[in-house]
Order: structure tokens, then sequence, then C-alpha cells
């Protein structure tokens, strides 16, 4: 049993977003959204009608061709967001929050299961986990899917976040707009994040005992996530008693292969030490220029400031923060996680967006 069903396992046993001027506060009345067709799920003319809007995209790769799996919900010729799982490894399944609130937006979207996760082709082929090779992966299905400047919004969260700040510094004149939802420009930097701020703020009993056991190699052993999840997942992944933890989330921990996640994240919950150690985009960030949205949460894995310093680094940017959220505030934090979030894609759209970056 993999430390990931092992934590599963435990989670199954087991017994307010701060506003900027331009941002609704907590408990308000959700965003005006853009103004959708009137048969926001009408499907005439879509070629995914037989399969409820679901197409298996082939991807080609140095290896051969393989098939990612998308779905799309509604219908809207100008607002389009494709959403970016985080991982690398994990599935779109823990986006499923967003049925509650895109479809009253009037928003188009896309689930999709990057190449290795669950619902898509899962080849074991080391060579394939490779952030270069997952950018030009999202191109083709950003091509296959009809998306163009007119009407694309790329959507990160965690390593999506990652994956969708790579996508634009290559190819963001595809680009309408970018959310980067809590992800770092650094992994460096979100390393020295959990050694000064997080580990010292942990029971240090505990955290001596988690070090050990990966001193020890014992990243499966039970007591692993025994110690993990009351002391660092409940704390700053998903602010819910385990045993509360909503059945996507569950699923996706479920589904996570653990050949993906391991080589490019590492074995250590509490930092990275994988491929992705010194993945660093932090001096190119003023090369994006397109309309940016980055989000950060008060109890995130990832720093706050730093990712409001983010989306003061981009050209066109505006920072949603989430006092209330951790990493996964998108649950934690949800109604103006929201709020803040279809007011982005609703100025955009408007052709109204004013950011704050340079």
């Amino acid at each position: 049993m993999t430390r990931f069903a092992v934590l599963l396992s435990a989670v199954l046993l087991a017994g307010g977003c701060t506003r900027t001027a331009e941002t609704p506060g907590a408990g308000e009345a959700p965003a005006q959204a853009p103004v959708a067709p009137a048969g926001y799920f009408d499907t005439a003319g879509r070629q995914d009608v037989l399969s409820g809007g679901v197409r298996m995209i082939p991807i080609s790769t140095p290896k051969g061709t393989f098939k990612v799996w998308t779905k799309r919900i509604g219908n809207n010729p100008r607002v389009k967001v494709l959403l970016l799982h985080g991982g690398p490894g994990v599935t779109h399944e823990y986006l499923e929050a967003f049925d509650s609130y895109f479809p009253a937006a009037g928003i188009e979207y896309y689930y999709y299961d990057q190449l290795g996760s669950y619902y898509s082709d899962q080849p074991d082929i080391p060579e394939l986990w490779d952030t270069p090779r997952f950018v030009e992966e999202v191109e083709q299905v950003r091509q296959a899917l009809g998306l163009t400047r007119d009407d694309f919004y790329l959507y990160g969260q965690s390593w999506g976040g990652l994956l969708g700040l790579e996508y634009a510094l290559k190819y963001q004149q595809n680009l309408k707009g970018l959310v980067i939802s809590n992800m770092m420009s650094s992994i460096p930097q979100y390393n020295e994040y959990a050694e000064k701020v997080l580990m010292p703020a942990m029971d240090q009993k505990v955290l001596a005992e988690i070090k050990k056991l990966e001193a020890a190699g014992k990243y499966e052993d039970p007591r692993y996530m025994e110690l993990l999840i009351p002391h660092h997942y409940t704390q700053h992944l998903l602010r819910m008693p385990a045993d509360q933890w909503p059945d996507p989330v569950n699923r996706a921990f479920k589904h996570i292969n653990p050949k993906i996640y391991v080589p490019m994240q590492g074995p250590s919950e509490l930092g990275a030490s994988g491929k992705l150690v010194n993945w660093d985009r932090s001096a190119d960030l003023k090369n994006v220029s397109v309309p940016t949205l980055v989000i950060g949460a008060r109890y995130d894995t990832m720093d706050p400031a730093h990712m409001e310093w983010m989306s003061k680094q981009v050209q066109h940017g505006r920072y949603l923060y989430c006092p209330n959220g951790s990493h996964m505030a998108e649950y934690d934090d949800q109604q103006t996680y929201f709020n803040g979030l279809v007011q982005f894609i609703r100025d955009v759209d408007a052709g109204r967006f004013t950011g704050t970056g340079k």
C-alpha cells in the first residue's frame, strides 16, 4: 500500500477571502457573470454530445501517441476555461467544486486529466514526466478544443499553476487570461518557506518524528500519514477535519499516480525534492503580459506574501488573498474564492480589467 492509499484510508476511517476594491467579500452575492448564450447547456453542433462533453484527445509525445481525458461543461463563445489540476499525477476530480459556481456564472469550462493521471492513458515511461513535455501537451489540448486568444482562460492550481505559468511564458499569444492558484514562482523559495515558517510552527516532537521517518525512507509507514494528517494536512492543505473532506478530494487522493508525483515532487510531504527542486521562474514573471490573477491563502503551504509579490511582477496582475484558506482554498474559503475568480473573468471579458502589475 502506498502512502497515498494510506492517506485515503486514514481520511475515510477518521471518525473567507479578503477582498480588494474589486472583489466581493465573504457572504456577499457572487459577482455578476459574463452574459452567457441563452442555451448554456445546448449541445447542438458539438462533437462531444454522445459522451456528455467528454473527449479523449490524442497527444503526440517523443514516446508515441497517447490519449488524455477532457470534459466540457456549458457554452460561452467568449469565456472558455481550461482547468489544470495539481500533483503532478493527481486528477481533475478535486476541482469538481467548480460545478457549484461556473455554470451559474455562464462560464464554459473544461476538466482535463493530464497524461498519466487516472482518466487518461497512463504509460509507464519515466521520460515523459518532464515539465516542457507537459507544456506541449497543454498546447495540443488547446488546439484540439479550439480555444483561442479570443476566449481562452487557463487556470492552474498548485502544480497546475506552475504548468500554467510555464505555458504562458511560451504560448501566451493564445491566452485571454491566466489564473495561478496556490503556487509560488520558485520551488527553492517554497522550500525555504517550509523550513523557516511552517516547520517551526509545528509541534517539534512531531516534526522530529516525521523527519526521522523520512531519513529512514519510511514514507509508506502508516505512522507517516498518522502524523502528517492532523499536524500538516488539516492545517495547511485543507482546513477541515479529515473525516469531513469532500468526496472529490478523497477520490483525487485515491487516484493519484505516485509514478509521476514522487519523481517530480519528491517523496517528502514537507517540501519538494524531485525533478522540480530547482524550478524558479521569478525572474521571468515580468514577461507575462496577459491579465493574470494570482490566488494565495493565509494557511497555505505556499507563502501568500510571495504570491502577492508575483501579482505585482507580471505586467497586468491582480491578487486574491484568502485569510481563512489553505492550499485548497477552493474548499475551505470557497464562497469568495469563487467570487474573486468569477469577478476576474468577468472584468477581463468586459475589457475593464485593471491590475497592479508592472
